[in-house]
């Protein structure tokens, strides 16, 4: 079967929601009320001018972070991605969580929208179309969900003999990817009711934990252990692999779609997608579970699941520029907004937190 081609040309090109997100859209088990739900918790310290907060960064003099902490889940938060800015100047962002929940928050302020609630057991992946309609979450209790976001409910539930621990969608929201326990790739239609595979990749030798959908080129890349697979689903091809020295612990595309990131032991790798090249490597000193590349691509922010910190790295030199604390617990996921402006932290603690890439720049909840 041919593999339906999409494009993608960036945020401007995207079809704007036909009405902003809403709670009075919503309607699910647990939508926190716009009266009742749980403010972000900020410090208000006076802020800084943008161009003392980014002089002060270059400098090395860097303002106390005040994250905005974001509460709703209960268990620990394993995954976190955000839209790209949507046609109303918005942009969103996406938790999943242990407590079998995935949450959609506003990605400026951090305010929830609503409880994506449904799945019997973890959501151990979501991920959300650029324009921020749909979203897609893989749980433990053996299926894959499509949620569209304007009205706050499933419209597809896809079973699976085991556990789903990855999951994609197509920019168009026309493919559903999964992956999990039972070391298969899986494509969906979701212009048709079938629920059976269009196209399935089942050569894996591992749990499949990380897997990444490029609808623009027709390409999946897993990690299958200490290996990278690409197939090209246009020819259905297994195309030359990547061996890493160490298991791959996550892989997300950045914002613009070009590249690749792959974390393995203590390093942030980043591949082009249109050459499969190499473009860059980062070397920090924590194991990763996860990293996220600034859209400049000057600066590496990183998780660990062996400390409680976030840090950023800077891409040329590969030094050290900033470590943030306050979560309680591992960080197994990070993402950065579309614009660059903060990123999401979320923790075993249960909590997602927003930082900012240049502290005291007057923004958002930040701006008072």
């Amino acid at each position: 079967m041919a593999f339906p081609a999409t494009q993608f040309n960036g945020p401007d090109s995207m079809a704007p929601l036909r009405r902003p997100l809403s709670l009075r859209n919503l309607q699910l088990s647990q939508l926190a009320s716009a009266a009742g739900a749980p403010t972000p918790q900020l410090a208000s310290p006076a802020p800084l001018s943008a161009q003392s907060s980014m002089s002060s960064f270059a400098s090395g003099l860097l303002p106390k972070q005040r994250p905005l902490t974001c509460t709703g889940h209960t268990r620990p938060v394993v995954d976190v991605c955000f839209s790209a800015v949507t046609g109303s100047g918005d942009h969103y962002f996406l938790s999943a969580c242990k407590d079998s929940n995935a949450i959609l928050r506003n990605g400026i302020t951090g305010t929830t929208i609503g409880t994506l609630s449904g799945h019997k057991g973890a959501v151990w992946s979501s991920r959300l179309t650029p324009d921020a309609s749909t979203s897609v979450t893989g749980s433990a209790d053996f299926s894959a969900k499509v949620w569209d976001n304007r009205l706050g409910v499933d419209t597809r539930t896809v079973p699976h003999s085991h556990v789903v621990r990855c999951v994609d969608v197509a920019d168009d929201a026309q493919v559903l990817m999964t992956g999990g326990y039972e070391k298969i790739v899986r494509l969906f239609d979701l212009r048709s009711a079938d629920d059976r595979p269009v196209r399935q990749l089942d050569e894996c030798r591992m749990e499949i934990k990380h897997a990444v959908l490029d609808s623009t080129r027709g390409l999946v890349f897993n990690g299958d252990g200490k290996e990278l697979r690409i197939w090209d689903l246009r020819t259905s091809e297994a195309l030359p692999s990547r061996q890493f020295e160490h298991a791959i612990t996550s892989m997300r595309m950045t914002m613009d779609r070009k590249s690749l990131i792959c974390t393995a032991g203590k390093g942030v790798h980043v591949f082009s997608l249109d050459s499969s090249e190499l473009e860059l490597s980062v070397y920090t000193n924590v194991e990763l579970s996860s990293a996220s590349i600034h859209p400049a691509r000057d600066r590496v922010v990183v998780g660990s699941g062996s400390d409680l910190w976030v840090r950023t790295y800077d891409v040329q030199t590969g030094n050290e520029l900033e470590i943030c604390k306050g979560h309680h617990g591992p960080i197994h996921a990070v993402s950065h907004s579309p614009d660059g402006l903060v990123y999401a932290s979320g923790s075993e603690d249960g909590t997602v937190r927003l930082w900012q890439t240049f502290p005291g720049l007057p923004h958002g909840p930040w701006a008072g």
